[in-house]
C-alpha cells in the first residue's frame, strides 16, 4: 500500500527537533577526501610515486597478491595526508571511492588494501634494511624534482629537532628531561621552501645534536657542486666545532646560536650597561663583532652579538650567534632568525599531518611511520609552494586539510564515466578549476618528434 502522504517508503532517520529532516546512508558513493583527487594529480604531473617505485622493492614472493606496492605505498601517504595517521582506518579507506581512484589499479573497481594488510606492509616490506635506506633518501628525491619546476638560486638548510610524545612501552622511548616527557627525539632538516629534506627517528633521550652528520649529510651530498649560494642554520644544541669543521670544508655559509658564557660576556661588556637617561617607552638595541676561539676550537670564528633593552626589564636580552658569514652584524641576525619558520614547519607536521602519532611496539616501524609521515607532509607543502592560487597561498597545511582535502562528493557512475559531484563550501568550482590548472602548468612539454 502507498505511503498516504504520497513518500515512497525508505528507513531514512528522522531527528525529532524537526520531522522535516531525514538522514539517509549510501555508503561507498559518498566522500569526505574527495580534495585528495587534486594531490593525486600532483603526484602523476611531477612522478612522485614513480620515482618510489624506482627504489623499492616489493618483499612479496606469492603470485596472487591484490595490490602491487605503489598502490599501498599511495594509500599510506595519501590517508595520512587526510588526517588517518596509521592503519586503524585502512578497512573503511579501502572502500571510500577517493582513495580506491587514488589508490589505482584493481582497487578503483574493487577495494584498497585492508588494515592487515596495510599493516604488514608499513611494519615488515618498508621495515626491511633495503627499503628503509630507499624510503629515507624519498624525500631527498621528491624535493630534487619539484626543483626542476621551482628553480632556486640557492639553498638554505635549517635543521631542528623535536618531541613525539609516547604512550606505552614503546621500544627506545625514554624520558627526556627538557620536554619532561617519555618520548621519541625525531630530528629534521627542512630547505627554506618549507619541504622536509631528511629525517630520522631518534630514542628519547639522546642529546639534540645526536647523529646530526647522517642527517645532514646526505643532504649536503645532493646539493654538491649544485648551487653556489649554500646557506646552514641551527639553534645553540649545534653549537659544536664539529658541525663548523664540517660546513666549511663543503662551503656553506652558516649562523648557529652559541651558548653565553663569561668571556662573550665580557667582550660585550660595554654593551651591557643600561643606557643612560630616562628608560625607553621602545625596544633598543644593539649589535657587535668580534673574533673568538673557545678551547675546543682549532681556529678564531666571528661571533655576532646581539643586546635588546626591553621596557620594564632591569636586565638586557643577550644572544650571540658563530658564523663564517661576512655580512654586517645586523644582517646575519636577522639571517638568523628566519630559521623559526622551521619550527612552524615542525608544528605543522605534528597538527596537520599528525607525525607525533608513532604508536607501534618496535623501533623500526616507527621509524618507517615517521618516514611515510614526511612524504605525507612533502606532497602538502609541494601542493602548497606550486599549485596553489595567490588567494589562498598563505594558507596552512591545516587550513588545506580542512578545507580542500575534506571536500565531501557524491559519486555517479555511468558507463564510461565516474563523476565526483563535489560540494563547494570552502572551496569553490572556480578556485579548484585555478589549482588544477596550475598543477597542469607544471607538466613537461611533450617532447618533440623528429622531422
Amino acid at each position: 500500500m502507498a505511503h498516504p502522504t504520497g513518500e515512497s517508503e525508505s528507513n531514512a532517520a528522522r531527528l525529532d527537533f524537526d520531522r522535516r529532516v531525514k538522514l539517509e546512508f549510501h555508503g561507498s558513493s559518498v566522500t569526505s577526501d574527495a580534495g585528495l583527487l587534486a594531490y593525486r594529480e600532483l603526484d602523476d604531473v611531477l612522478g612522485l610515486m614513480v620515482i618510489a617505485g624506482q627504489h623499492l622493492a616489493d618483499g612479496r614472493t606469492g603470485r596472487n597478491g591484490r595490490h602491487d606496492l605503489i598502490g599501498m605505498l599511495r594509500q599510506s601517504v595519501f590517508g595520512r595526508l587526510a588526517g588517518y595517521e596509521d592503519v586503524n582506518d585502512a578497512d573503511r579507506l579501502g572502500r571510500d571511492p577517493a582513495m580506491r581512484w587514488i589508490v589505482g589499479g584493481k582497487a578503483a573497481q574493487g577495494t584498497a588494501a585492508s588494515t592487515s594488510q596495510m599493516g604488514r606492509f608499513e611494519t615488515e616490506w618498508l621495515a626491511n634494511d633495503g627499503n628503509f635506506s630507499a624510503l629515507a633518501d624519498l624525500s631527498g628525491r621528491w624535493t630534487d624534482r619539484v626543483h626542476s619546476r621551482r628553480p632556486a638560486k640557492g639553498i638554505v638548510l635549517d635543521m631542528d629537532s623535536s618531541v613525539s610524545p609516547t604512550y606505552g612501552d614503546q621500544e627506545g622511548a625514554a624520558y627526556n628531561g627538557h620536554f619532561a616527557c617519555t618520548c621519541y627525539h625525531p630530528l629534521f632538516v627542512f630547505n627554506q621552501f618549507g619541504d622536509l629534506e631528511r629525517c630520522a627517528l631518534r630514542p628519547g633521550n639522546v642529546h639534540s645534536a645526536h647523529s646530526w652528520q647522517e642527517v645532514v649529510e646526505p643532504v649536503v651530498a645532493r646539493y654538491r657542486g649544485r648551487f653556489k649560494r649554500r646557506y646552514f642554520r641551527a639553534d645553540a644544541a649545534f653549537a659544536n666545532p664539529e658541525v663548523y669543521e664540517f660546513l666549511e670544508v663543503e662551503d656553506y655559509k652558516y649562523a648557529i646560536r652559541l651558548p653565553a658564557n663569561n668571556v662573550l660576556q665580557e667582550r660585550i661588556g660595554y654593551l651591557l650597561k643600561r643606557p643612560v637617561g630616562r628608560p625607553p617607552i621602545e625596544v633598543r638595541r644593539f649589535y657587535a663583532s668580534f673574533s673568538y676561539q673557545a678551547q675546543s676550537w682549532k681556529t678564531p670564528r666571528r661571533v655576532v652579538a646581539k643586546v635588546e633593552w626591553h621596557p620594564g626589564e632591569l636586565y638586557p636580552r643577550v644572544g650571540f650567534i658563530v658564523t663564517n658569514m661576512t655580512r654586517p652584524a645586523e644582517r646575519v641576525v636577522a639571517f638568523y632568525n628566519q630559521r623559526g619558520t622551521a619550527e612552524q614547519w615542525i608544528k605543522e607536521g605534528k597538527n596537520a599531518i599528525k607525525w607525533t602519532r608513532l604508536s607501534c611496539c618496535s623501533f623500526a616501524a616507527n621509524a618507517v611511520r615517521l618516514q611515510l609521515h614526511a612524504l605525507a607532509y612533502n606532497l602538502a607543502n609541494f601542493m602548497r609552494t606550486l599549485a596553489l592560487p595567490e588567494a589562498v597561498k598563505q594558507w596552512s597545511l591545516t587550513s588545506l586539510r580542512e578545507k580542500l582535502v575534506k571536500i565531501g562528493a557524491k559519486v555517479v557512475r555511468h558507463g564510461r564515466y565516474v563523476i565526483f559531484q563535489m560540494a563547494e563550501v570552502a572551496v569553490p568550482k572556480e578556485l579548484f578549476q585555478d589549482i588544477l590548472r596550475l598543477i597542469a602548468e607544471l607538466r613537461p612539454p611533450p617532447a618533440a618528434t623528429p622531422a
